[in-house]
């Protein structure tokens, strides 16, 4: 019996032929070609003011943080049920991670606690949409813009998922996408950072390149370019580029078969949700297929289940340990309020496998190994 893995890296259509091709055109660094196509697709696919192609959504942010200029003592409010990325970008500022519990529901930061966990040293929310599922933007918008907080959304999960119709990463002041191999839309590692309040159109590029104005330079904007401000290597090359560029062409054919995977999946472990075995998640047409996780009722359940799957060659996953139980989170940070939601689930959920090249079969496999174990 073939193993099904957990997540499989894949190739769609032209990922080789266009790595070809950025070689045959003799530039490889960052900002070539390719490139400026991905930068293109998310600005006019997305609705997006200016995107910017980075090697990793850790570096996207990483320049939001810079961005959102926080000095030492500085705090910004976010979950603890995320990866290790959305906290540490903003503690290499300096800055304390304030964490706040999520909603038992969607597994997003819980929007009616943001307001109590803010003090005179916040200066940014940063939301995770979580299995791409949107957060309650609206409410988060409403409270930074009455705080006079910025908004980075972490949409590392999260491309091509909407919020009443926005595209998730262009709504706050900066969002921050994943093309890690375990996303949707892949180029290995890969990133891109979303600004969408011009004001740090121009500095963004200069992070960016190391700290210089080397884009208005070769824009012909200034006759050289120097160190005018603190940056990093924040770029991919053309061959990571072109492998995504490759991928964005058929983004809505992936997409569109994630969220088949995710029906089916929901389809077939509905009798189990009404034998009270499982809870299953809430997805709806806003949410782009990137995960499908259960719910059980004990550590110790999801315990002998996962023993049960891999017995049969199947690789179900859980996820994070919470930040704020994590030694550098509480070093780096602090809590708001009760984890209670946060310590529950983390105990309870398990991720089952789902990537592109999976069929019915395997689902179908998966299922009645899941079924089976509860029967």
């Amino acid at each position: 019996m073939k193993p099904i893995p957990f997540n499989k890296p894949f190739v769609i259509g032209r990922e080789l032929s266009l790595i070809a091709d950025a070689v045959s055109r003799g530039h490889l660094s960052g900002d070539g070609h390719y490139t400026k196509l991905c930068n293109r697709w998310f600005e006019e696919k997305l609705d997006c003011r200016k995107a910017l192609l980075t090697h990793s959504c850790t570096a996207a942010l990483e320049m939001s943080a810079i961005l959102c200029d926080l000095q030492p003592g500085d705090e910004v409010i976010l979950p603890s049920y995320t990866f290790v990325s959305t906290a540490n970008a903003f503690a290499l500022r300096g800055a304390v991670a304030v964490f706040v519990d999520i909603r038992p529901d969607t597994l997003n930061i819980d929007e009616k606690l943001i307001e109590a966990a803010i003090t005179p040293r916040t200066r940014a929310i940063v939301p995770v949409h979580y299995a791409g599922v949107p957060c309650e933007m609206d409410a988060i918008m409403d409270i930074a813009q009455r705080h006079k907080l910025l908004v980075v959304e972490d949409a590392a999960q999260a491309l091509l998922s909407t919020y009443k119709g926005k595209a998730l990463g262009t709504i706050g002041h900066f969002g921050c996408l994943s093309f890690h191999e375990t996303k949707n839309i892949i180029s290995g590692e890969g990133g891109a950072l979303l600004i969408n309040d011009e004001r740090f159109f121009e500095r963004a590029e200069i992070i960016r390149e190391k700290g210089t104005n080397r884009s208005q330079f070769f824009r012909g904007e200034v006759d050289k370019y120097t160190w005018v401000d603190i940056g990093s290597s924040y770029l991919p090359s053309e061959l990571v580029s072109a492998f995504l560029y490759a991928q964005l062409e058929r983004a809505n054919e992936i997409t569109a078969q994630r969220c088949r995977i995710c029906s089916a999946y929901a389809e077939q472990l509905a009798p189990l949700e009404q034998a009270g075995k499982v809870r299953l998640p809430r997805f709806d047409a806003d949410s782009n297929g990137h995960m499908y996780y259960i719910l059980l009722d004990s550590l110790a359940t999801r315990t002998a289940l996962i023993a049960h799957l891999k017995a049969q060659g199947i690789n179900p996953v859980f996820h994070y340990v919470p930040l704020h139980s994590s030694p550098a989170g509480r070093k780096y940070g602090r809590v708001s309020g009760s984890m209670r939601v946060t310590d529950d689930l983390n105990e309870r959920l398990l991720r089952l496998p789902l990537h592109y090249e999976m069929d019915d079969a395997d689902v179908s496999r998966i299922s009645a190994a899941i079924r089976d174990f509860f029967a």
